[in-house]
């Protein structure tokens, strides 16, 4: 295990998260896991990534984050790639958005989003390159009238990466992955329709989202400031 890249995965004990810390650990980087009141499935996880690390952090709180990071840098020394992917989706009629509404998505979504990338990027800075991947979102491309706070959130993400693309460089690439839909227990009655939209006419799985995550985790830093849409096609429509 020593002196394979580490990659840090946010939200990492279940769904897509999971999915990405698994096929990482598959692919041959050592994962850490970051999860935040889901412990249970983040210690089963990390067991399927070879007894991986486990980091506690409420990413609402930046001070949360920063104690993550230097307790990342404590423990293992450095740090290779981010995978930004923990988030929050929620519906709202836009006439009905709070103010409690709106820092809830924002919170995780755009602001923890930031200051991980700032916290991994300094800590990445100590030891040379490095790789962080944010996860935006098809709502993030693709306007959603019961979403405005969610689709403004990954839109958000998306110019985020573009222009700490242009900050970190040469040295950090910065990346998003747009995923599309990935059907999961509580997605929302309107996936259905969503499929019917996709040219792929199926939704995709939580290993194509980590494939593109690998993808950008593998290039050089040629390739930075991109937006991948993991879609079916559906942002083309």
């Amino acid at each position: 295990m020593e002196g394979k890249p580490i990659v840090l995965v946010t939200g990492a004990a279940k769904r897509i998260g999971r999915a990405i810390a698994l096929v990482l650990h598959q692919s041959g980087y050592r994962v850490a896991i970051h999860y935040g009141t889901s412990e249970k499935d983040a210690r089963a996880t990390a067991e399927e990534c070879g007894s991986a690390p486990i980091f506690q952090a409420d990413l609402e709180k930046v001070d949360e984050i920063k104690r993550m990071f230097r307790e990342v840098e404590q423990q293992l020394g450095s740090l290779y790639g981010l995978v930004n992917n923990a988030a929050r989706f929620r519906r709202r009629d836009a006439f009905e958005i709070t103010e409690a509404d709106w820092d809830f998505i924002h919170s995780i979504n755009l602001k923890a989003t930031f200051f991980c990338c700032q916290q991994g990027a300094l800590l990445m800075k100590k030891t040379g390159a490095g790789r962080i991947v944010n996860l935006s979102s098809l709502g993030g491309i693709r306007p959603w009238d019961m979403y405005a706070h969610y689709c403004a959130s990954k839109a958000g993400v998306i110019m985020l990466t573009r222009a700490l693309a242009k900050a970190f460089a040469p040295e950090i690439t910065v990346n998003s992955v747009a995923p599309g839909v990935i059907l999961a227990s509580d997605q929302d009655p309107r996936a259905q329709e969503l499929i019917a939209a996709t040219p792929a006419k199926r939704s995709g799985t939580p290993e194509e989202i980590a494939d593109a995550v690998l993808y950008f985790l593998n290039a050089s830093n040629f390739v930075t400031g991109q937006v991948l849409a993991i879609d079916g096609g559906l942002s083309q429509r």
